[in-house]
């Protein structure tokens, strides 16, 4: 008699995993790429911030009037660059605080603050209003006006905060969606909820071994008797 013929079994290693064969990014990847862009967003966002705060408070504009020397500062030239350099830190911190549509649009508000910021810091190149109005309170002439004039780099490096706190913004709009949440603890990928405490066990006053165990837990078993 000849042998019945086996049916041929597949090796566990032959059969490729699933993972291999979706082609779905697996979710560490995506936890991984989360917390880059958020901290590039933090990085972007708060130091651009500081670089529009610090350049406001340095000399953009300088000429002279009347042989005289004057000079204008940031602040003395335009307040729009660190007004909005606060707004887009705030829209940044606000940003955790939201989710779903209301951190789109809190991200569109930080990118919108980044790009004014820019727009400001540039137009401000040749406004000589500044100029001339320290060049009145010098020389003691109304209207007055200055010759000369010229600015330095630090409108340039206000440009440049600004562009920082652009690319937070549109990191915020592009990755957002992904990062946590300030009142959400366990909405991440791969994170499970707190299990719930256990029902305590019933001690029954008639079996001695259940009244050593609730003694081992620390329990007084009389309280339930």
């Amino acid at each position: 008699m000849s042998p019945v013929p086996q049916p041929r079994t597949t090796a566990a290693s032959e059969v490729p995993a699933a993972s291999e064969t979706s082609g779905a990014p697996e979710p560490g990847a995506s936890r991984s790429g989360g917390r880059r862009s958020l901290a590039l967003a933090l990085l972007f966002g708060v130091a651009g911030a500081a670089v529009v705060l610090l350049a406001g408070g340095k000399t953009w504009a300088h000429g002279k009037a009347a042989f005289l020397a004057v000079s204008a500062s940031g602040q003395d030239v335009t307040g729009v660059p660190g007004a909005l350099a606060l707004v887009g830190l705030a829209a940044l911190l606000a940003v955790f605080a939201v989710r779903g549509v209301g951190r789109t649009v809190i991200s569109a508000l930080l990118a919108l603050s980044g790009a004014g910021a820019v727009a400001s810091a540039l137009l401000a190149l040749g406004d000589t209003t500044a100029l001339d109005a320290k060049a009145s309170t010098a020389t003691s002439v109304a209207h007055a006006s200055v010759s000369a004039a010229g600015s330095t780099v630090w409108p340039w490096v206000s440009a440049a905060g600004g562009a920082m706190i652009l690319a937070a913004g549109i990191l915020a709009l592009v990755r957002g969606r992904v990062w946590p949440g300030m009142s959400n603890r366990y909405d991440r990928d791969g994170a499970e909820p707190r299990p719930r405490a256990e029902r305590k066990p019933v001690v029954d006053p008639d079996r001695p071994e259940d009244l050593w165990k609730a003694l081992d837990r620390g329990e007084d078993p009389t309280d339930e008797m």
